[in-house]
């Protein structure tokens, strides 16, 4: 009886002659070559640091339309736009901000 028999569950075919080495094992015991190891990164600890940064660039679109449009800048718009609009939409585009950046800081923590 073979020493890898009833081993197939913690096995894996070789990357170079497709014979099946142990799991545990880095080198190949019939080419002698070494095994690749390959590490696996987890999809929501990618995705929270997305929200993050999305979060952080509407915030500052919110603060940079807040900005110009609310005439604190010393370049002008070349259209008249109620104060209202800039005022509610800068504050909702903000706080928009926040809370995609707070929810991908809960993503990040719950990884």
């Amino acid at each position: 009886m073979s020493a890898l028999q009833g081993q197939g569950l913690d096995s894996r075919p070789c990357a170079y002659c497709g014979k099946p080495v142990l799991t545990r094992l880095n080198r190949c015991p019939f080419c002698r070559e070494e095994q690749p190891q390959v590490r696996l990164t987890g999809k929501v600890f990618k995705e929270g640091g997305y929200q993050i940064r999305r979060g952080l660039l509407y915030m500052l679109l919110g603060a940079v339309i807040y900005y110009f449009g609310g005439g604190y800048s010393p370049l002008k718009l070349p259209i008249s736009v109620d104060p209202m609009y800039i005022n509610y939409f800068a504050e909702i585009v903000v706080l928009g901000g926040l809370g995609m950046s707070l929810y991908g800081l809960f993503l990040r923590w719950k990884s």
